[in-house]
């Protein structure tokens, strides 16, 4: 289930994106920037609950741009396998495309994480260009390759249902 993001779940945010397997690939942003984005009409953190306890975070923007195109900026998951990517990104797109209104979804993925480019993928995105040597990663201490994922609403609506258990 998703939800609204509130202060009481900051600190859920960063520990997922401060952790060392998502640090290269996510910026970790203080409480008075993710507050910023409770308050922008324009975006939209959320939580995803599975049992009624905290299991991934996302973070929408470009909420209200004339071409209806989303960007999903950010988004991690707790616990990782089993499917549970799927499911959450499957939620996501259903959110996006549903409430928000989306005509388009996109996101990136550093050309260094295979495993979020293989997800998305999975997930029914398609690998629409490649940003060569574009964004630097502290973390990493280099620049990497941004990678742009793209789906239509057309594509979601043709999308096979998320088994829920995979």
């Amino acid at each position: 289930m998703l939800r609204a993001a509130t202060a009481a779940d900051f600190p859920f945010v960063r520990a997922l994106a401060g952790r060392p397997e998502n640090a290269p690939f996510i910026t970790d942003e203080d409480e008075a920037a993710l507050a910023r984005y409770l308050e922008d009409p324009t975006t939209r953190l959320l939580i995803w609950e599975v049992s009624g306890k905290p299991a991934g975070y996302a973070l929408f923007c470009t909420l209200g741009d004339p071409s209806g195109g989303v960007e999903l900026r950010r988004l991690a998951l707790d616990v990782t396998g089993g499917g549970q990517g799927q499911r959450f990104i499957r939620a996501l797109l259903d959110h996006a495309f549903g409430p928000l209104g989306a005509a388009r979804v996109w996101l990136d993925a550093s050309g260094e994480n295979p495993r979020a480019m293989q997800t998305y993928t999975r997930a029914g995105f398609t690998l629409e260009g490649r940003l060569r040597q574009h964004w630097y990663r502290p973390a990493l201490g280099r620049v990497v390759d941004l990678m742009l994922y793209g789906m239509l609403r057309a594509e979601w609506e043709s999308l096979e249902p998320v088994p829920a258990r995979a």
